[in-house]
């Protein structure tokens, strides 16, 4: 009989002889591994995290006391403990379960993050929030390892330390430089060391040595050093105690015989307490422990030998970029490169392996990534910071105050700009467009393929100043590339297609979807301009202006934020050039928080396609014709000449129900 289904809540866990934990276990890992193949998603943390999660519900009673998950993307034990079993074959899927916490989805989860270092803070305003109630319920944040090194964890810490209320914070680490510590020997001290009498003995020989005259505070420190060598891990333990933290572990995080009574000790503890928890990324599947970072964030794959369900049909937009940013290295002993945890994502691992002296991962730490840059640019450097677009805004005050101020050269990679698919709402690189050039000496840039990225991310590192090049997740069209680099000229867009009743205007990937979105119009007797913008700062005022005056009207597309974005910026150009009759309508993602889905079912529900482009066109175009005057539209003498539409040498484009994607 199936354990887990038996379990519809932590209720039902608590029904459950602990000697039945480890087989229960066994039905959760078998769930997590046979889901994420499927759907993929967080596999090699959630692994390694499932006797810790039955260990907390089984020890706490939750809803009433609350876990906070930092990230929550090692939640998916919790969602199978408590009522999402039945739905959790939805996981990241359009419509179903999160992969990451979620309030709006369980009273269980109780805070919503996906970004790392977010837990700490949060936990310790629900246990401030408690405490002003006259409330008496336990508070935990469950914290992974990489957290630790985020800016804001710490700053938690430390606030929380100084304040002495009750609060637990686990620290969930997998890394195995430590394993040396974990086992019985270890195991035995740390239950001792959390015994209510040891602890109550520890605080009055405290005293009683505090009190000795010129040599107790001496004798104090000795001891606690003492105590310290004795459980086998000196500075870990007197970090976390400097911060106020009663510091418990190393313990074993997958032997129920060593969590559930050192759990049962740490809850009666007064004041804030860490309990050091160790813990295998992957365990119980071997792919993932063999290549646990692989199997931390990935596709489908095929279960029986872990290799991925389906390869790219073409190199990733990332690979083109990091690509670009090694040539550029080795052409230049100055050219560095900065990523927060996220190498592998980013697609450094090539750069590294090349140039392992001028990478450098500061860890989940995206603040003083971005300032680290500024100091390295100072001293004539040239530092390219890789960072997913959703992780830039985390470091947004760096860029304004220490990059943008100071019109220092630090270019930035923003890798997963726009719709990102199934990892959801915190994920989307929705507001780089809106919140980057609006940045004095700022220049945004964006390619409409790889062949132009290569070009800018040449461009980025040759500029004098700050620089952004924003490029999408996913499989590139697959044009022809160009041998040669070039540094592309400031702030020139071009002129994809020539036309006279309506301008599309476009940015990044939603360019040659607008240029096949022409085409149709073209067929049904509209004549549509298409202007590649390439950046939205600055715009090419002259070339839109140009176009703006001899259309019809004009429509912006962007796979960003409107408010505030790029179609913004194309308005306020129409404006300060006095081109107020012309009817311009934007389209973008709307002003709310973008579900989880696959990015051709996004962009096809936010219009995003060719045909998506096409039929808002010809909306605009039928409202537009409807009133128009007997005067005929000015020639189109003067205006810049368009390059030829190059669809025939795109194979990648595909009709908007074809979209190619990559993972």
């Amino acid at each position: 009989m199936s354990l887990l289904k038996t379990i519809n809540s932590p209720a039902d866990l608590k029904r459950i002889p602990p000697e039945q934990f480890p087989a229960l276990c066994q039905e959760i890992r078998e769930q997590i591994v046979s889901v994420v193949s499927s759907v993929g998603g967080h596999l090699a943390s959630n692994l390694g995290v499932i006797e810790l999660t039955v260990a907390l519900h089984y020890m706490l009673d939750a809803p009433k006391d609350k876990i906070v998950w930092d990230t929550s993307n090692q939640a998916y034990a919790h969602k199978l403990l408590t009522g999402r079993r039945e739905q959790f074959h939805t996981l990241r899927q359009s419509g179903g379960l999160s992969g990451f916490c979620k309030r709006e989805e369980s009273v269980y989860d109780t805070f919503n993050a996906g970004h790392a270092g977010t837990g700490v803070s949060a936990a310790y305003g629900m246990a401030a929030a408690r405490d002003q109630k006259g409330e008496h319920h336990k508070v935990v944040c469950v914290v992974g390892d990489g957290a630790m090194t985020s800016g804001m964890t710490l700053e938690g810490m430390h606030h929380a330390g100084g304040c002495k209320r009750d609060f637990l914070v686990v620290l969930n680490d997998n890394q195995m430089s430590i394993s040396k510590n974990v086992g019985a020997i270890s195991a035995y001290l740390n239950r001792t060391f959390t015994g209510e009498f040891f602890i109550k003995m520890k605080e009055e020989a405290r005293h009683l040595l505090s009190a000795i005259p010129h040599i107790g505070q001496d004798m104090q420190k000795m001891a606690h050093r003492a105590e310290e060598l004795a459980k086998g891990l000196i500075l870990p333990g007197l970090l976390f105690e400097e911060l106020g933290f009663q510091y418990v572990g190393p313990i074993d995080g997958h032997n129920f015989e060593h969590l559930l009574p050192i759990f049962d000790h740490v809850l009666r503890l007064k004041g804030p307490v860490l309990l050091h928890v160790i813990t295998k990324k992957g365990l119980g599947y071997e792919p993932a422990e063999k290549n646990p970072v692989w199997f931390h964030a990935c596709p489908s794959f095929v279960r029986e030998t872990g290799t991925p369900a389906k390869k790219p049909s073409r190199p990733s937009y990332t690979a083109h970029a990091i690509d670009a940013l090694t040539k550029m290295a080795r052409q230049d002993t100055k050219v560095v490169a900065i990523t927060a945890a996220m190498g592998e994502g980013t697609g450094l691992t090539g750069f590294e392996k090349e140039f392992p002296d001028r990478l450098y991962d500061v860890g989940i730490a995206e603040q003083h990534a971005v300032t680290f840059a500024a100091g390295l640019a100072t001293q004539g450097m040239k530092p390219a910071v890789c960072m997913y677009a959703t992780f830039l805004q985390r470091a947004y005050d760096q860029v304004v105050h220490d990059v943008a101020t100071q019109n220092l050269p630090v270019a930035f990679l923003i890798d997963r700009g726009g719709l990102v698919a199934e990892d959801g709402t915190t994920h989307h690189g929705a507001f780089d467009y809106a919140f980057l050039r609006h940045v004095p000496n700022m220049v945004v840039m964006a390619p409409k393929d790889e062949n132009e990225l290569q070009h800018m991310v040449k461009t980025s590192l040759s500029y004098d100043g700050p620089v952004s090049v924003r490029y999408p997740r996913g499989a590139c069209l697959g044009v022809p590339m160009d041998q040669e680099m070039k540094v592309l000229p400031i702030g020139k867009g071009e002129l994809l297609k020539d036309g006279t009743d309506i301008a599309i205007v476009a940015i990044g990937v939603t360019v040659w979807h607008a240029v096949r979105a022409a085409e149709r119009l073209e067929q049904e007797g509209i004549s549509a301009a298409v202007i590649n913008a390439r950046f939205v700062k600055p715009l090419d005022h002259e070339l839109i202006g140009q176009v703006a005056r001899h259309a019809r009207c004009v429509l912006a597309v962007e796979e960003g934020s409107k408010m505030g974005g790029f179609g913004s910026a194309v308005l306020e150009s129409l404006a300060e050039q006095g081109i107020t009759n012309v009817p311009t309508r934007l389209m973008g993602l709307p002003d709310w928080y973008i579900e989880q889905g696959p990015q051709d079912l996004l962009r096809e529900k936010y219009g995003l396609t060719a045909d998506g482009i096409y039929q808002e066109a010809k909306r605009l175009w039928t409202q537009v014709s409807a009133g128009l005057s007997t005067a005929q539209p000015a020639s189109g003498e003067g205006r810049p000449r368009a390059k030829q539409s190059q669809r025939a040498s795109f194979p990648g484009l595909k009709g908007a129900d074809g979209d190619e994607q990559g993972s």
